[in-house]
């Protein structure tokens, strides 16, 4: 999580223990973790709250799903507008608009 390897945390205790002292480093290392799991509680509780407030299906009744645009774009059997149908009819009518119209 926050890139410290396995030699360095022991630099860092090393250090630690020579400002601080020994009687001293328990204490600030307890105090050092309270801080870090108050900060882990307010970012987990931050975090479900946004969570909450963003739950698009509960607060406002609509599905993003519904909203995919592979489903928004496919043609529909009632939907005689649609470009792909278009495309479908020219397929099927090509041999029908190559002939000329009869001449009186």
């Amino acid at each position: 999580m926050s890139g410290i390897g396995g030699s360095e945390f022991i630099l860092l205790c090393l250090i630690g223990l020579l400002i601080l002292g020994p009687e001293r480093l328990p204490r600030v290392a307890r105090q050092i973790g309270g801080w870090v799991g108050k900060a882990r509680q307010l970012t987990r509780s931050l975090q479900r709250q946004l969570e909450e407030e963003l739950d698009t299906e509960k607060n406002f009744g609509i599905n993003p799903d519904d909203f995919n645009p592979e489903k928004l774009l496919s043609p529909r059997d009632d939907d005689t507008f649609s470009p792909l149908h278009d495309e479908d009819e020219d397929d099927e009518d090509s041999g029908e608009e190559t002939k000329a119209p009869a001449k009186k």
